[in-house]
C-alpha cells in the first residue's frame, strides 16, 4: 500500500444532454515526483443526471480514491466554478437535490488534515475530462 503525505485531485463530471447520460472521471497525483506521479484514476458512468450532480460526485469518487493513499493534505482541483465555490461556503446551495452530495464532500474533505479546493480552467483538468469522456464513449 502505498502512503504519500499529499495528493492533488483533479476531477470532472458530464452529461450529454442536462439531464442526459452522465459520467464522472477524477485522477489522484502525488506532487512530490516530477512529473506529478498518477496514482489512481475514476471512470464511470452514473445513469442519467445533470451535469452539477456528475461534477459532485466526480469530487466525492476522486475524494474516495484518494484517501486509500491516506494522505494528511489533499488539494482539489475542479472545473466547475459552482461546485468549488459551493464546497468553499461562497455560494449558497439553492438546488435541495445538490445538499446531500455537498454534505458528503465537506464530510470527506474534513477526513483529512488540511484541504484546499481551486477552480480551475478545463484545459487544466483535462485528463480527468478525459476519463469522462472515456466512460461516456463505451457506454454509447
Amino acid at each position: 500500500m502505498t502512503v504519500v503525505d499529499e495528493v492533488v485531485v483533479y476531477c470532472d463530471g458530464g452529461s450529454r444532454g442536462n439531464p442526459g447520460p452522465s459520467a464522472i472521471g477524477a485522477v489522484v497525483l502525488d506532487p512530490s515526483s516530477s512529473p506529478p506521479h498518477e496514482l489512481a484514476t475514476v471512470s464511470e458512468c452514473i445513469g442519467t443526471t445533470t451535469n452539477n450532480v456528475a461534477e459532485y460526485k466526480a469530487v466525492i469518487a476522486g475524494l474516495h480514491a484518494a484517501s486509500q493513499f491516506h494522505p494528511r493534505v489533499v488539494h482539489v482541483r475542479a472545473d466547475s466554478l459552482l461546485v468549488v465555490r459551493q464546497l468553499r461556503g461562497e455560494y449558497k446551495i439553492k438546488q435541495t437535490h445538490l445538499q446531500p452530495l455537498a454534505r458528503e464532500a465537506m464530510a470527506l474533505l474534513r477526513t483529512f488534515e488540511s484541504y484546499d479546493l481551486a477552480h480551475v480552467p478545463r484545459a487544466q483538468n483535462a485528463r480527468a475530462d478525459a476519463l469522462v469522456n472515456m466512460a461516456l464513449d463505451a457506454s454509447a
